[in-house]
């Protein structure tokens, strides 16, 4: 079977311009911008794998934790020639115990032990920049965890049922007026939720639970989901809007209504869309800084309790990066470590996430 151009609904200004032979010029812009599209691509790719370099490269330097082990020789420099500036000492066996007693003092004067992978993984406490100073991660991965739970937990059922409201119960006008006033949200500065939490969500809390500190994990928690809430309820909407009406029209024909159709026709065709927006919305719980920051507070302890304040990993690293810590210490090396934790933690989330999605479907193949 053939096709001519008006079968096809070509007009003939089309018909003829896609006749002529292509030129030389039209030739080399094409190849311009595939090349530029190319180059845009690989050095997004190059950002990104060089950015991973540098975390792994510096989280390397911290675990070796050189700044412990130079202050160590320096210990043991100064106590030996402490030792062999000591007249009264007759050798050897006075000798022998003074050796055997100095490196113990000096090392005790260091106060802290030598960084290790293990204690980092499973530590309990974070004292960076104090004396005896520990580096576990534990209570800042909790405190993260416990912010972004609490924000999934309010911000994604919620986001999704306004999206299901805005496309299948809505009509255009208040779909229209009610979608960009959710999106102007979005553009509101993380600041003002970090005093809006201080400020309004705090003391409302201590009305309805006393032992709500000034500084706490809950109020954190409803700010960020007051911030994710607009992501997921726009890009799920969009993607609920995208399913063909021909499905829907189908669910009608077989006897279902419009919830039925909208929570077993339109949302697992949308599913995709849904759950990007759902690993988009839990990354950016997980990233969050400022608001965290304010509402939180920066104490890092290790707490499940939702009423007291704990530091995440990026408000920590906030703190410090912008506070006067040496460039070259076991301290600022820690917080590199910290955002490969954090990158980890989010690429496993976005995995998981991947793995649920490529599941379910298999029941809709």
């Amino acid at each position: 079977m053939s096709f001519t151009d008006q079968s096809i609904g070509l007009s003939p200004k089309i018909t003829e311009r896609l006749r002529r032979p292509v030129s030389r010029w039209r030739r080399a812009w094409e190849a311009l911008i595939r090349a530029s599209l190319a180059s845009c691509a690989s050095f997004s790719l190059v950002i990104t794998f060089a950015i991973l370099v540098l975390l792994v490269y510096r989280s390397i330097l911290f675990f070796q934790d050189r700044e412990y082990y130079e202050q160590r020789q320096l210990a043991l420099q100064l106590a030996a020639a402490t030792f062999l500036a000591t007249p009264d000492v007759s050798f050897p066996w006075s000798a022998v115990g003074a050796l055997s007693g100095w490196p113990r003092q000096e090392f005790r004067a260091l106060e802290r032990e030598p960084v290790t992978l293990k204690y980092f993984l499973t530590g309990t406490r974070w004292s960076a920049g104090i004396k005896g100073e520990k580096y576990g991660v534990l209570p800042l991965l909790v405190g993260t965890l416990m912010v972004t739970v609490i924000a999934a937990c309010l911000a994604l059922p919620t986001g999704v049922l306004t999206a299901i409201f805005l496309s299948e119960y809505a009509g255009p006008r208040l779909r229209a007026w009610l979608k960009p006033v959710l999106e102007i949200l979005a553009g509101i500065p993380t600041v003002v939720y970090g005093y809006f939490a201080l400020t309004t969500i705090t003391p409302l809390l201590q009305q309805w639970i006393p032992e709500v500190k000034a500084n706490n994990q809950l109020s954190g928690g409803i700010v960020v989901a007051i911030m994710i809430f607009p992501m997921v309820t726009s890009l799920s909407e969009d993607s609920l809007r995208a399913v063909p009406q021909a499905l829907r029209d189908a669910s009608y024909a077989l006897g279902a209504n419009r919830f039925e159709t909208a929570t077993r026709v339109v949302l697992p065709a949308a599913l995709s869309g849904v759950t990007a927006s759902f690993l988009l919305a839990i990354a950016r719980a997980m990233g969050e800084t400022m608001a965290v920051t304010l509402a939180c507070g920066g104490q890092p302890a290790l707490s499940f309790d939702p009423r007291v304040g704990v530091a995440t990993i990026t408000s920590y690293i906030a703190n410090i990066a912008g506070g006067d810590v040496m460039h070259s210490g076991t301290h600022f090396l820690s917080l590199f470590a910290l955002a490969l934790v954090l990158f980890l933690t989010t690429l496993l989330v976005n995995l998981i996430g991947v793995f649920i999605l490529r599941r379910y479907r298999q029941v809709y193949v």
